[in-house]
């Protein structure tokens, strides 16, 4: 599976996903994911930024809330062009472009820093997107990004609950399986049923790598990691939500930050 492929099945879920995650469908992310990068990102206020795989452009509209002049790039053009309609009707100053995050079409050393929000795993070489945002950063610049924890969300991956419906543990299995493409159906888990019986599921291409790999692919673009994150709720949060008690467990999502050298 090559980039026009994985182009081709974000532009299919692009609308549904949209709607879906403006709805607040996307607990994962709402309630977890995103607070805890934003805690984690260093000032950014001034600088000037890319957000590689934008989406519909929720995180970078966080980012510009925080002051950082941001450009974007998604390889779904439905996605660009939600993002475009938002901008247009509440301007933050954000560009959006179509753009294929192993092939970026900017210049060298035109960034302050870079953020990829769940993005990278879903693309098929992950070393070639790592070597053009260190090539896009200026020297002292970082990237940051989020990815399904290679560790505890492997390509197989089950929570297995008590007869209380408690959680007992997380099973996880094809670690070190060589997955290029291969394609997961799902829908967001917190949308009503009634919401989710409408609409057909995502089809999102897999692109598993282990931890020892991302931290090779990491160092060969040139870049020193100086943080990494597995974001969990605490015991409150969990009661409150038990949609993301999970997490308590072992942890869905890894964040690194890596920079490179000034």
């Amino acid at each position: 599976m090559d980039s026009t492929d994985v182009a081709a099945c974000w532009e299919a879920n692009a609308e549904t996903w949209t709607r879906h995650a403006r709805a607040g469908y996307d607990l994962y992310r709402d309630a977890l994911n995103t607070p805890a990068f934003l805690a984690e990102l260093p000032p950014v206020a001034g600088l000037d930024g890319l957000d590689i795989g934008c989406g519909e452009g929720s995180n970078t509209r966080a980012l510009a809330g925080r002051g950082a002049r941001m450009t974007a790039v998604d390889i779904a053009p439905t996605f660009i062009r939600h993002a475009r309609e938002t901008e247009a009707a509440a301007p933050l100053g954000i560009t959006y472009l179509e753009g294929d995050g192993t092939a970026l079409p900017f210049a060298d050393g035109g960034f302050d820093f870079a953020t990829a929000f769940m993005s990278l795993m879903d693309m098929p070489r992950q070393d070639k997107a790592l070597m053009e945002a260190a090539r896009v950063l200026r020297p002292g610049g970082f990237l940051q990004f989020s990815i399904l924890h290679p560790c505890f969300a492997p390509p197989y991956r089950k929570v297995l609950r008590e007869a209380d419906g408690s959680i007992r543990a997380i099973e996880v299995g094809r670690y070190f399986d060589g997955v290029d493409g291969e394609i997961e159906t799902f829908r967001f888990g917190a949308a009503p049923a009634a919401v989710k019986a409408a609409v057909e599921p995502f089809r999102v291409p897999r692109f598993h790598r282990t931890l020892s790999e991302w931290v090779a692919m990491i160092v060969a673009a040139g870049l020193a990691i100086e943080h990494m994150a597995e974001p969990h709720v605490d015991a409150q949060t969990a009661r409150a939500m038990p949609y993301l008690a999970d997490t308590r467990v072992a942890p869905l999502f890894l964040h690194i930050r890596a920079r490179k050298a000034a």
